[in-house]
């Protein structure tokens, strides 16, 4: 929408109420209608575009909630505040679970409803930008597999379209399920190479008896079996890109013979006489620390120099937590096509527990997280108890224990959210800003939960 003000509807059945905050919200300068039932702002929602929603809880011809479920199915970029003077628990946790921004309750002050309304369009124009950026990264680099937009992703975006064009070997170094292979595919297919083949090895998954043969290939009669030529990955990935993942497991006599092949650019295969000659780019992958395997004499150091021209490093996900928004919506897009479903979304507080979860199995846990979640759920949105217990911490409640039967689903969730409520304030050492950052909700919102779990951050040992 580019520079325009941002468009607000108000749906209220009290004149009075209409009028003031359309002349208060029109004079901050946003562009604001107020109708006086629900009916009539679906009527102007299907013809137009807004930013934000502010409902009445209690409106004629359909209720708050309603429509609050209509606009996330009809209008799903568009934002809710709820506003109402019959104020209660279950109506507040609804509506937030339906995915409200927020909840405010009549009388409202007026700098708080202010607060509330730029924080809501704040996060919208926040996730507009998420998605932008996505969108540019795909169309300027071809990365569509490769999610984020934290400062430490467009990092390695930037080294991935600067190597694309050079004939230089590459390290790519990470944990586990932090997308090596997704960066090399991206390296290879966005690069000088793209129309040779791209050939994976992963040198920790082959014996050491069978990789040289594997690497290099061999010619028959090279050994008992050997009935027919083979040829081996190298001379596979001819004019393309080898990637030689978890290259640390490598033992020293094959680091000699894959030292040889990048310098000189021949092979020689098991049971040859000649040599072969190969053109092609070796992308090497580790989870390893491999400057510290040089130095412990277990990696040799001019392999090390030899592939080490350029060397990505990818960040753990607990390290750029802002991706997570957007790697959980790309997920659920990508599996809820592929399985049939209608999940489209992922609740406020379903994605606050996964933000404030450390993923020691990086981006790979969270999307089979996210696989697990879409086969098992019942709503057209990821909830928080269809999330897998290990994401509640170590320090939180153990759901298999629960009586399901005695308890009930609600007081369990109360309970589960009265733990992160603490778990939250005390990682912020009682800083209330931060905790509500760190959840992902509004300040307005955790002062809500607290007061309804009468928590104080005075009885806290923080």
């Amino acid at each position: 929408m580019g520079n325009e003000p941002s468009r607000i509807i108000v749906v209220d059945d009290e004149p009075g109420i209409r009028e003031f905050l359309g002349m208060m919200l029109n004079k901050i300068g946003y562009m604001v209608e107020t109708v006086a039932d629900g009916s009539e702002a679906i009527n102007r929602m299907e013809n137009n575009l807004y930013d934000l929603a502010v409902l009445d809880i209690v409106v004629p011809t359909i209720n708050g909630i309603d429509l609050l479920r209509t606009i996330n199915e009809k209008s799903p970029e568009t934002s809710v505040i709820m506003i109402t003077a019959y104020a209660s628990h279950e109506t507040a946790l609804e509506a937030m679970k339906l995915g409200a921004y927020d909840y405010i309750a009549k009388p409202f002050k007026i700098d708080e409803l202010k607060k509330v309304i730029e924080e809501a369009l704040e996060k919208k124009k926040s996730d507009r930008k998420c998605l932008r950026l996505k969108k540019e990264m795909e169309k300027q680099y071809g990365f569509g597999h490769i999610i984020g937009n934290s400062p430490s992703m467009l990092g390695v975006f930037d080294l991935i379209k600067k190597v694309s064009k050079l004939n230089v070997n590459v390290i790519i170094s990470g944990e586990s399920g932090t997308g090596k292979e997704l960066v090399a595919l991206a390296i290879h297919h966005s690069g000088i190479r793209h129309a040779g083949p791209f050939v994976p090895v992963n040198c920790g998954a082959l014996p050491d008896s069978l990789i040289e043969s594997e690497l290099f290939g061999y010619r028959r009669g090279a050994f008992t079996g050997a009935l027919r030529d083979k040829k081996g990955i190298f001379e596979i990935a001819d004019g393309g890109t080898i990637l030689l993942d978890e290259i640390g497991e490598l033992s020293p006599h094959l680091q000699v013979k894959l030292l040889r092949a990048i310098e000189e650019k021949k092979i020689r295969p098991l049971g040859a006489s000649e040599d072969t000659k190969v053109d092609l780019r070796v992308i090497a992958a580790t989870n390893k620390k491999i400057e510290e395997e040089v130095l412990n004499g277990n990696f040799r150091e001019d392999l090390f120099y030899r592939l080490n021209v350029i060397k990505i490093s990818l960040p753990p996900l607990r390290e750029r937590k802002e991706d997570i928004p957007l790697l959980v919506l790309h997920f659920i897009n990508k599996y809820s096509k592929e399985m049939g479903t209608d999940i489209h979304d992922i609740s406020r507080a379903a994605l606050s527990i996964l933000e404030s979860y450390q993923f020691p199995g990086n981006v790979r846990e969270l999307e089979n997280i996210i696989v697990r979640c879409i086969a098992l759920e019942n709503a057209d949105l990821i909830l928080p108890e269809t999330l897998p217990n290990l994401v509640y911490g170590e320090n939180l409640v153990e759901l298999d224990n629960y009586n399901y039967s005695k308890m009930g689903l609600d007081t369990i969730l109360n309970n589960v959210e009265k733990q992160l409520l603490g778990s939250a304030l005390k990682a912020s050492k009682g800083n209330k800003t931060e905790a509500a950052k760190n959840l992902g909700i509004s300040l307005r919102s955790l002062r809500y939960r607290l007061s309804k779990h009468e928590i104080s951050t005075s009885q806290m040992h923080l």
